[in-house]
């Protein structure tokens, strides 16, 4: 069904919420963009990125060397993802469409279409955060790991608060190999259309995949001096850390002791606005972090996100403390976890609490 978010207690938050912040920035003489700090950042791990990958093909290294410049790479890309990729296809990291749509081809550089991209996330997830049926990115592993309680019950989910994380490096794999494909061709995603896609996006994906698997699987067979296997286990071993890191953000953000998974009335929709949604389904990790906020990308800080998706992340802090008071005002929850370790600890309390039930 075509869900609506019903305002029913006429709430305010998210007008002033935004008043707030259209305030500091002409305050400030801020723009809402990138400023040197961020483009400081982007290029340190594109180099980053491009250094490892240079090192890999020089083949001047042994076998366990090389194991670690692989592992070393896939956390990279993690962070371009996180740190480029995400502001720029969000629009936010420059008032130039055309320095996003540059910087948001990065995201060809993990296997990942961006199309596909942003109609999964920039309007699906963000639309309808944590809502069964609709957000697939709650649906991590449908039938494995459970983390809602109106989601059916597995016998062997009551192992999931274990064997959960082992599936969740799986993700960049799937990314390269399945999801992408699945997705473009799916005729809706939760219960958006998904039917009418230009045709040069066609194209854009399948040309786009080839390259990705002749550049980090077809040149490295034929320039080092590595057996297949050996070419094969660094490949994995790549994805398992890059899809370690990509899921771990993604559920500790959203998954964890606090957050809501709304179930929609039939025929009325969420009886509540869009933005109060956004602030029971969405959880902070380690905001006062600076380690966190330089290699998530301000994704610790994923409140602010969901709410000014169009703001470049480097001007979270400042963002944090105007949403958590105006939270505040207006008695709405405003959830967080002091560090990474505590919010790694509440999701795997929840789905230790979800696999009970098995």
């Amino acid at each position: 069904m075509q869900l609506k978010f019903n305002n029913t207690t006429r709430s305010q938050f998210f007008s002033t919420a935004r008043q707030r912040v259209d305030a500091y920035f002409k305050e400030t003489g801020l723009s809402p963009h990138a400023n040197g700090a961020m483009w400081t950042k982007a290029g340190f791990f594109l180099i980053g990125y491009a250094l490892l990958y240079g090192l890999i093909l020089s083949n001047q290294f042994g076998p366990w060397v090389m194991l670690g410049l692989a592992i070393g790479l896939g956390m990279f890309t993690a962070f371009i993802g996180f740190n480029v990729s995400h502001d720029a296809l969000h629009g936010a990291f420059s008032s130039r469409s055309w320095v996003n749509r540059l910087l948001g081809a990065t995201f060809y550089l993990a296997g990942a279409n961006p199309y596909v991209w942003k109609i999964t996330h920039n309007v699906v997830h963000h639309t309808y955060t944590n809502i069964p049926g609709h957000d697939e990115d709650i649906e991590i592993a449908p039938g494995l790991i459970r983390v809602d309680t109106d989601e059916p019950v597995r016998s062997w989910q009551r192992f999931q608060h274990w064997y959960a994380f082992g599936l969740y490096s799986l993700a960049s794999l799937s990314w390269v190999f399945s999801k992408d494909y699945l997705k473009f061709f799916k005729p809706k995603i939760g219960q958006q259309d998904n039917t009418n896609h230009p045709r040069r996006e066609y194209i854009t994906l399948f040309a786009s995949k080839a390259a990705y698997y002749f550049f980090f699987l077809a040149l490295p067979y034929l320039v080092l001096d590595l057996a297949w296997w050996q070419l094969l286990i660094g490949f994995v071993a790549m994805h398992l850390v890059e899809g370690l890191v990509l899921g771990l953000v993604f559920q500790l953000a959203h998954v964890v002791e606090g957050t809501s998974f709304p179930v929609p009335t039939e025929g009325a929709g969420i009886q509540e606005a869009w933005a109060i949604h956004q602030m029971r389904t969405t959880a902070n990790f380690a905001p006062r972090s600076a380690i966190a906020a330089f290699f998530c990308g301000g994704l610790n800080r994923q409140i602010e996100h969901h709410l000014f998706p169009k703001v470049c992340h480097i001007h979270y802090p400042a963002l944090t403390a105007i949403v958590k008071q105006t939270a505040h005002d207006f008695n709405l929850p405003y959830l967080e976890n002091p560090s990474f370790f505590s919010a790694l600890h509440s999701h795997y309390r929840l789905l230790k609490k979800l696999g009970r039930a098995a």
